[in-house]
């Protein structure tokens, strides 16, 4: 019996890896087909004739779909199951990358963007359900870092070979080899995912429209939610305008740098964030206390990275650059930070809808920062489709990330008092507690 048990959980504990492996891999091709703008913005500028704000509309669309859909996904993965909604998901993403490539109007190129919002927010949400439901408590921390991180690799993918192809097959078919990547791994998640082991779709109750408010509002009163919120909102949004859109048109045009140098940088930032995610999943599984002290610290890190760069005289120089861009690396990992916090402060039942909260916050800034970037560029600039978007304009949008640091940390900080003091009155030893909380 004994043998019996443990070849069993032997069995699991493989299943568990492949499980998280194909999910990985949906979540990874989201990320490529979310990033797959980024090195694209000035061909874009030229394919369908448009300003700074007109192309940061692309990007501002999708963020606007993916924050909007995330309570709902939480929701539907509640109800129907993480295999079901995945699938629907990458299915989606498949099609509108299509579309994206064939697209030859503004239009029909933001249509196809809207639908890549859609599915790109149907995928991690579902992924983060499976790790939770096919690992141990102590190895969730972890496996969420290295799902957020390792999928960022999808970056990378958008990051040289789009701009190789871009540049050599040009735009209708790099995009759509791109699309094709979505076929793959909705035929691997149709055979390879089981909602939890033993069991291939998981359907949970029916919910009533009382029953979604009721449900939402208990997600959102626990403090720990709404520090996760906080910490997801402060940390993730420099990384993601970086990495979506603005990153590269700011290296090229604002830093004087090659187009083959920015995609390496931006290759480099997403290599810094693989490397940390591993060590913060460490870090919050054996402290958990100090979580938003280290989500604190990765933005102080990255407010003051960018504050070099923008003060510096004139353009700066490329290891200052680098440093940057590793910096600004960390807060893809940071934002993980987040729903390690919504995963303490609720029940597996509204586990999804909660991480569909604190998900949807990191989305709603780096949407704010996108479009406010686009504005000022086009304020500083003159505006309109061709204009110069000097190194001056540049300092002015980038330094529209302080206001949102500034709210965020403000938050963190009130809401981690809250946190705490709710855990301590809900039975964890006060002898848990660091020195840091004198001072908090």
């Amino acid at each position: 019996m004994a043998n019996r048990t443990t070849a069993l959980t032997a069995a699991t504990v493989r299943g568990a890896w492949i499980v998280w492996l194909v999910g990985l891999a949906t979540y990874f091709v989201a990320v490529f087909h979310r990033s797959s703008l980024a090195v694209a913005g000035l061909v874009a500028t030229e394919r369908f004739d448009i300003s700074a704000a007109q192309l940061a509309t692309f990007t501002m669309l999708q963020l606007l779909v993916y924050a909007a859909m995330q309570v709902p996904v939480g929701l539907l993965v509640d109800r129907f199951g993480s295999r079901a909604v995945l699938l629907t998901g990458t299915l989606i993403l498949t099609v509108a990358q299509a579309g994206f490539a064939l697209a030859e109007s503004y239009g029909a190129a933001l249509a196809a963007r809207l639908f890549v919002g859609i599915g790109d927010a149907m995928t991690f949400i579902c992924v983060l359900r499976l790790v939770n439901a096919w690992f141990a408590p102590r190895r969730v921390p972890v496996v969420t870092q290295l799902t957020g991180v390792i999928g960022q690799l999808g970056a990378i993918a958008s990051a040289v070979p789009m701009t190789w192809a871009l540049s050599t097959l040009g735009w209708t078919w790099a995009y759509g080899l791109a699309a094709s990547l979505g076929l793959v791994a909705a035929l691997a998640a149709l055979i390879v995912l089981h909602d939890q082991p033993g069991t291939r779709t998981l359907r949970g109750p029916a919910l009533s429209y009382s029953a979604i408010r009721a449900s939402l509002a208990s997600s959102w009163q626990q403090p720990g939610t709404r520090l996760g919120f906080w910490v997801h909102f402060t940390t993730q949004f420099s990384q993601t305008i970086f990495a979506l859109l603005w990153g590269y048109p700011f290296l090229v045009e604002g830093e004087g740098l090659s187009p083959n140098a920015a995609s390496m940088l931006l290759t480099l930032m997403v290599l810094s964030l693989i490397a940390a995610g591993p060590v913060m999943g460490w870090f919050t599984a054996r402290h958990p206390w100090q979580r938003s002290t280290l989500a604190l610290t990765i933005v102080g890190a990255i407010a003051i990275a960018w504050t070099v760069v923008l003060a510096w005289p004139g353009r700066a120089p490329l290891a200052v650059l680098v440093v940057l861009v590793m910096v600004i690396g960390l807060g893809g990992p940071g934002s993980v930070i987040g729903f390690d916090l919504g995963r303490t402060s609720n029940p597996p039942a509204r586990l999804a809808s909660a991480t569909g909260i604190i998900n949807q916050a990191g989305f709603v800034a780096s949407l704010t920062v996108v479009v406010a970037i686009g504005a000022i560029l086009d304020w500083r600039s003159g505006g309109g489709p061709g204009a110069d978007y000097t190194p001056d304009a540049f300092r002015w949008a980038m330094s529209f990330q302080y206001v949102l640091w500034a709210l965020g940390a403000t938050q963190i900080f009130r809401y981690r008092r809250k946190g705490r003091a709710h855990a301590l009155l809900h039975g964890l030893p006060r002898t848990t507690l660091p020195r840091e909380r004198a001072s908090s």
